[in-house]
């Protein structure tokens, strides 16, 4: 690693090898490379005098390009792709005429580009299923916890920790739903010239419009594809760009919710992200134990958001056929929102196989409010053991407020529970009070909810997805 010159956090702290080799310049030429070959084999199979031979003499050198024979040729035309043909050319004297007949720069480049999102997209759904897959595994075993919700992070009706994972899961479940919809949907440019007219093919197919109509379909089919664009200007619309960086903020956001939540929870000392055994928390203060890859995923998640900008302004600005203020943004935002989406899918990972749950903390929690949560049941024991309702509300109101009052101004306990056993009006002891404090009556179907959305909803999806299934994520810092 170079210590002179700026490096990427990206590619040094945050994203994956396998997703850096998906941005990698030996992926995006291999497959310009790939593209040229499919090319020449298209227009072969529609008769162009191209011979097998000029084809396999392509094919034997797809994969070790000259790289510097290609940067030399640039400094000379300044030129990346029309480079990339005359060293590729220097390596294949025979094929040399027909490398690149009847395409343009965006031939390989937008083509390419294509390729590249979606084995990225690939990546990320694979990340995903497995965040989903841990998070169904934790919500069923702590389906049953009961746990004090919280709206507007004030007291709110109990809950349980398993069912509060079904709310993160949710929103993944949408994300992935996005992402197999975009990569169905992932659609080739072709071949179609210099401004979409395909007029390069008209003069070397002599006008035969079948023989044209062919040439995108042959060439998607053989880069795995069965569709390209339509209709298209130079490039594909950048619209498509637009969509896919916006699938990956969806799922930014989602990781944002969950990490917030995190972050809560460890304030809380119900549960804590992992935390290594020689893992410093603070320069400072030593005993703390900070939500320190919680934190990373809000932070990066902010940047991924903010970067669906980039893509949605260059859709819109492009002008009539092609303008080029879409290639340095382009090389930019859309990499480093999938690097980024690496890294934050990676901690997502890590941080939920590690969650660390504390049910003494969160049963401590509950109970100091549940008495409070508890005043409809006890008002209901009351008015069947003769009391009248409109004068029992009013004075639950009042004691709720004394109670309130005693935790808030004075520190002590709650004690709700010993206020109404001693108001005659209610006529209940307080042992029989008491035994309305079972948390898991508060809870309503919680667990049913947790066990019928894994079994409906996740179950179906991590069986269809269970190739997918096993990664470990392993974070750098």
């Amino acid at each position: 690693m170079s210590t002179d010159c700026y490096s990427s956090p990206l590619s040094e702290r945050y994203a994956s090898k396998e997703m850096q080799y998906i941005f990698s310049q030996d992926m995006k030429f291999k497959t310009w490379r790939k593209l040229w070959i499919a090319l020449a084999e298209a227009e072969r199979e529609l008769g162009l005098d191209i011979t097998q031979e000029q084809i396999d003499e392509l094919k034997a050198h797809q994969d070790d390009i000259n790289y510097e024979v290609a940067k030399e040729r640039e400094k000379l035309v300044r030129h990346d792709v029309m480079s990339h043909v005359y060293a590729y050319g220097q390596q294949c004297p025979k094929a040399k005429g027909i490398i690149h007949l009847g395409a343009t720069s965006c031939y390989v480049g937008d083509n390419t580009d294509v390729i590249i999102m979606t084995e990225a997209l690939k990546l990320v759904k694979k990340k995903v299923v497995n965040v989903i897959n841990e998070l169904s595994k934790f919500a069923m075993e702590y389906k049953g916890l009961p746990t004090l919700a919280f709206t507007h992070f004030q007291p709110a009706q109990p809950t349980t920790v398993g069912k509060r994972a079904t709310l993160w899961m949710m929103e993944l479940l949408m994300d992935l739903e996005d992402i197999d919809y975009t990569i169905e949907n992932m659609k080739l440019l072709g071949c179609k010239g210099t401004t979409g007219t395909q007029a390069s093919f008209k003069e070397l197919f002599d006008g035969d419009t079948e023989k044209i109509q062919q040439v995108d379909k042959l060439i998607a089919k053989k880069m795995g594809f069965d569709r390209t664009f339509p209709v298209s200007g130079q490039t594909y619309s950048r619209k498509l760009d637009t969509k896919v960086v916006n699938v990956l903020a969806g799922i930014a956001a989602s990781a944002h919710k969950f990490s917030n939540d995190i972050r809560l929870l460890q304030h809380l000392k119900e549960v804590e992200e992992p935390f290594e055994k020689n893992q410093i928390g603070s320069s400072a203060m030593a005993y703390k134990r900070n939500p320190m890859r919680s934190e990373r995923i809000a932070s990066l998640a902010r940047f991924v958001m903010c970067d669906a900008m980039n893509p949605a302004i260059t859709s819109a600005t492009q002008w009539f056929e092609r303008t080029l203020d879409d290639s340095a943004n382009k090389r930019l935002s859309v990499p480093e929102a999938f690097l980024a989406i690496d890294g934050i899918l990676d901690l997502y990972l890590n941080v939920v196989d590690g969650l660390v749950v504390y049910p003494k903390v969160i049963e401590k929690r509950l109970m100091a409010e549940l008495p409070f949560m508890a005043t409809e049941n006890i008002m209901m024991d009351a008015v069947k053991a003769g009391g009248d309702r409109q004068e029992l509300h009013e004075k639950i109101r009042t004691l709720s407020m004394q109670a309130g009052k005693n935790v808030k101004e004075e520190g002590l306990d709650n004690n709700l529970l010993e206020l109404i056993a001693a108001d005659p009006a209610f006529n209940l002891t307080l042992e029989e009070l008491q035994k309305t404090m079972d948390p898991s009556k508060y809870t309503g179907r919680s667990e049913e909810q947790v066990e019928e959305f894994v079994k409906e909803y996740i179950e179906p999806v991590l069986a269809e997805n269970k190739e997918l299934i096993g990664l470990k994520a392993e974070i750098n810092v």
